[in-house]
């Protein structure tokens, strides 16, 4: 079994064409796994633009880097704190935009005030979680003590 054949059996593929003979390839449902997402959510995000696969297998299979793998994990970060598809778009491209070289000044200065607009959001959102949770708690252990109750009388 030659070392490409046991990327196969894990989901994963060889990168072909990758620069570096490193990278590897993995399919749809290895990264869904991964993420805890469903392989629908996934094409939705494919079909949407905000994350592509890098390539795809001859078959037609979508193929995800570990690259790809990250950025999917910061979009399934920012989708339960409200952000829409075009914002986390733009986080994305800022992200990118930060980590290009040949960025302007301007480009780097507006990437970063997005990113700082987002970081604000985010706070926000989660103090807000984070009383929604409290209140749920606060339910469950309502429920939990009614239920104590009635099996007393």
């Amino acid at each position: 079994m030659d070392i490409e054949d046991v990327g196969a059996d894990r989901g994963e593929e060889p990168a072909g064409g990758a620069v570096d003979g490193q990278s590897r390839h993995m399919q749809v449902g290895v990264v869904a796994d991964r993420l805890g997402l469903s392989i629908r959510t996934l094409h939705h995000w494919d079909e949407a633009g905000l994350v592509s696969p890098s390539a795809r297998s001859a078959g037609g299979f979508r193929l995800y880097t570990e690259e790809d793998v990250d950025r999917l994990f910061t979009v399934r970060r920012m989708k339960p704190l409200g952000f829409t598809i075009e914002e986390m778009k733009q986080l994305l491209a800022s992200l990118d935009a930060l980590h290009d070289p040949s960025t302007s000044e301007s480009e780097a200065a507006a990437a970063r005030a997005f990113i700082a607009q987002c970081r604000q959001r985010a706070e926000e959102s989660l103090t807000t979680l984070q009383q929604r949770l409290a209140w749920a708690v606060e339910f469950r252990d309502l429920l939990a003590a009614l239920d104590t109750e009635q099996v007393r009388d």
